[in-house]
């Protein structure tokens, strides 16, 4: 017999609303999966020679996105991959942000956003925080999908709050990429809004190996096994 939904409680932590959804709500609702994470650097060559230093193993060849003067290099990570993502020095000038905050960008490269695909955006578009986004249409080689962009190429909750991707019913890019052996074992996403991210992903977002921490400088780190050992990216 089928047992019966019994609801969720709403309750308060320092002035922030966060849901305690019942044990079988927690089962059944998900619309949303980790898809990737994107390091952003400053030249794709500085995000290039982080990543393959810190782990040991080769990016795959990505391509250029004309629509916001980018381009990128791929890794997969098991059933997820880890974008590099930079300004393209030989692309045209953009006719809007460039996504990710890339505009604003500067320092070392990092993890600066994380991205969950969904076959359903338009009943997950409604449930995210204000500044997501609307689907943008973005196409790659012979790749087209869609993803949120907001008008200011920015995310919510300083970039640690998802984008949402939909391929469109073609598998994840992940499953295009060479494997390399390397595996994602942690995303850890430090913020001091981690009440307002896990309550606005509850219903909607479940992966054991995404961790939402409460902190006061916020930060990514994701801990991933390669052929070589455990390895830390931040």
């Amino acid at each position: 017999m089928r047992q019966k939904c019994t609801g969720f409680t709403v309750f308060s932590v320092d002035g922030n609303f966060a849901l305690k959804l019942c044990g079988i709500c927690s089962l059944v609702d998900g619309m949303m999966y980790l898809d990737h994470f994107a390091i952003s650097a400053s030249s794709l060559s500085l995000g290039q020679d982080y990543v393959e230093t810190e782990l040991g193993v080769s990016l795959a060849p990505g391509g250029s996105h004309a629509l916001f003067g980018t381009h990128n290099m791929l890794l997969r990570l098991g059933d997820v991959y880890l974008e590099v993502i930079a300004p393209d020095p030989d692309a045209a000038p953009p006719s809007r942000p460039r996504w990710f905050g890339l505009d604003e960008f500067h320092g070392r490269p990092r993890i600066t956003n994380w991205i969950c695909r969904t076959d359903r955006p338009s009943r997950c578009l409604g449930r995210m925080l204000p500044g997501t986004g609307e689907m943008v249409e973005v196409s790659r080689d012979d790749l087209t999908w869609e993803i949120t962009v907001s008008p200011q190429g920015t995310l919510p909750l300083s970039g640690f709050a998802p984008a949402i991707i939909n391929w469109r019913g073609a598998p994840s890019a992940a499953e295009r990429l060479p494997d390399t052996g390397c595996r994602l074992k942690k995303l850890i996403i430090k913020t001091p809004h981690a009440i307002t991210l896990r309550s606005t992903l509850s219903l909607l977002f479940s992966d054991r190996r995404v961790e939402i921490k409460g902190a006061e400088v916020a930060s990514y780190q994701a801990i991933i096994e390669t052929p070589s050992g455990e390895r830390t990216l931040g």
